[in-house]
């Protein structure tokens, strides 16, 4: 009898084993995997290689987590970090609300009222987050939805409660919204267009930090950022910008969070857009 226990205790003490190394194994897969890479195609010969180890260069020594889209027309590059990871928008998501705006305005055959232009202005070239409150209210979550909807964005999930701070952003979506803003389409007007990217350029100065960073001369810049801190994941930095000049047309978003200072953010950002400027340029 005692040789049958040792021999269930055998049996037994090996299957706990294999039943504890199996998972670990197999566990062990999607750990390594779990850093994701920088990603570039592009038409043009060499670039693609070019942007995916100068942005991993950028970021190898930066902590937090960063997110990272590019889209130029001239060549048809795209590079893509984290495309779908979910931020909390902070200011970043000014942008969509004057979209909806004027999205809403167009379905209506209307103009913005000088009230509006001057909330928008606000909002835009200053930050204003009185006017963002005033103007999120205004257009309310079915339109906001509604827009979202019709732009195709569909990752982006407004904030609940008037917390427009804390809609939740992805570089898929915030480069979708860039390319509207950038070429002709059906969900915004030329006049709309204009209009965004007309306020976009003309943000304080204390404000334009971040995806215009090392910018060549004579590009055209249109750039809004976004800087939050809350208890948990440290400062949220982001910023999105429009480029256009020097033989290409580009877009770029860079989102980050779990920054310990605001300025931290801000120079992993900076870092990442020296190195697309500058490939971009060279090629």
């Amino acid at each position: 009898m005692t040789s049958g226990i040792s021999r269930r205790a055998r049996v037994l003490a090996a299957a706990v084993g294999t039943g504890v190394l199996v998972p670990l194994v197999a566990a062990a897969t999607p750990a390594a995997a779990a850093t994701p890479a920088v990603t570039c195609t592009s038409a043009k010969a060499g670039l693609a290689a070019k942007l995916k180890q100068d942005i991993t260069a950028a970021l190898a020594t930066r902590k937090g987590t960063v997110a990272v889209g590019l889209y130029d027309r001239s060549t048809n590059t795209t590079c893509t970090l984290r495309a779908s990871s979910a931020y909390d928008s902070a200011s970043v998501v000014k942008v969509t609300v004057l979209a909806t705006l004027l999205w809403d305005a167009k379905k209506h055959n209307r103009y913005l009222t000088d009230r509006e232009n001057t909330l928008a202005k606000a909002m835009i070239t200053k930050s204003d987050n009185a006017a963002t409150s005033t103007l999120w209210k205004q257009l309310g979550m079915t339109k906001i939805k509604g827009f979202l909807t019709a732009a195709g964005m569909t990752q982006t999930k407004p904030g609940a409660n008037g917390y427009w701070g804390l809609t939740q952003i992805t570089v898929t979506d915030e480069q979708k919204l860039l390319k509207l803003l950038t070429a002709k389409n059906t969900v915004l007007s030329d006049n709309s267009r204009a209009y965004i990217l007309k306020l976009m350029g003309q943000v304080v100065s204390s404000q334009r930090w971040g995806t215009p960073y090392g910018v060549p001369s004579g590009v055209t810049v249109a750039v809004k950022n976004g800087w939050l801190q809350r208890s948990t994941n440290g400062w949220r930095v982001h910023s999105v910008g429009a480029f256009k000049g020097g033989g290409h047309d580009y877009m770029m978003t860079v989102l980050t969070h779990g920054n310990s200072t605001m300025n931290y953010g801000i120079a992993t950002i900076q870092a990442v857009a020296k190195v697309i400027h500058k490939d971009l340029a060279a090629s």
